[in-house]
């Protein structure tokens, strides 16, 4: 499974909302102070070597664009924290997130319609 940073999943983040990027781009992205253009460089290399990335060479520049897709992503890493912090259950993943993540009763209903569309598209 691959595993970013959290400085990586920033700039992957802003990848999948644009699609694709120039480092110039990228560099607008992080708030003051921003980083040095060097340990931008580095970041985008590192996620090139782990496949989540790439580019097109245009002239002197690199037009960046994801690989993987954002739902792919976070579904692999929910999985994998399902199996190694819930014992592999759905069911003890679900009680925890319904009870310790402070969801309003607006939003417990939300999510109620949500499992309910499920098990009707099921049937």
């Amino acid at each position: 499974m691959i595993k970013l940073s959290k400085s990586e999943e920033q700039l992957m983040e802003y990848i999948w909302q644009n699609g694709k990027a120039f480092m110039k781009d990228l560099m607008d992205c992080f708030p003051d102070p921003k980083p040095a253009s060097t340990t931008l460089a580095t970041l985008l290399k590192r996620m090139t070597d782990k496949g989540v990335i790439s580019f097109n060479q245009c002239g002197n520049s690199r037009e960046y664009y994801p690989l993987i897709k954002k739902v792919d992503y976070f579904s692999k890493h929910v999985n994998s924290m399902i199996k190694n912090y819930f014992d592999d259950s759905v069911m003890q993943f679900a009680s925890f997130f319904t009870k310790e993540t402070k969801l309003t009763k607006a939003q417990l209903e939300e999510l109620k319609n949500m499992i309910d569309s499920e098990i009707k598209k099921k049937k």
